[in-house]
């Protein structure tokens, strides 16, 4: 499987390293020790391992040759129905909703490879902090998270084409094969 996911700027991405930390070390998340490689991001797509990756990275650059970078806000706590994961919602402004919808419009070619929970209509912009948590850990995660983390204005300073590796059903690694900084 591969993923085009979004990254933040250091101080973001540092930040929400050690949200994750601390949920670890209150044993309460494993969730940055699961898979190696793992940074803060926002997924705007997915495809599966059909998707012709070599013609993909090559549209993937013109495409992301000349995109600016992203202001959003992180202000909101979330989570999936019946899921255990918690996770950070930006603001779904203007500005970010079309470069998502602009991504899908200009691939579209990869649509049959594509993931539909990432597709336009279908898709919830967020950034996990925690998963697979039972119901007390994620009560213990909510009330942790509501009290420490305050509202986080970002950007959105890279893209990148990652590579879901797994073994044994269980992703491992999750490493950048490519990425565009961002104007």
């Amino acid at each position: 499987m591969y993923g085009v996911v979004a990254h933040f700027d250091s101080n973001t991405e540092l930040y929400i390293k050690q949200i994750w930390k601390e949920l670890s070390d209150k044993a309460v998340s494993k969730y940055s020790e699961e898979v190696q490689d793992r940074r803060p991001h926002i997924t705007i797509a997915g495809y599966d391992s059909g998707l012709n990756i070599e013609r993909f990275i090559a549209e993937f650059d013109s495409f992301y040759e000349s995109k600016k970078q992203i202001s959003i806000t992180l202000s909101s706590l979330g989570t999936f129905l019946n899921s255990g994961a918690l996770y950070l919602a930006p603001v779904p402004s203007k500005e970010f909703l079309e470069f998502h919808d602009n991504h899908h419009h200009y691939f579209q070619i990869y649509q049959a490879s594509a993931e539909i929970q990432y597709l336009p209509n279908n898709w919830i912009p967020h950034c996990t902090i925690a998963n697979r948590l039972n119901e007390a850990k994620l009560k213990e995660a909510i009330v942790y998270c509501t009290k420490r983390i305050e509202p986080l204005t970002t950007a959105i300073v890279e893209i990148s084409v990652i590579k879901a590796i797994y073994e044994n059903n269980k992703c491992i690694k999750a490493p950048s094969i490519h990425t565009k900084v961002l104007r």
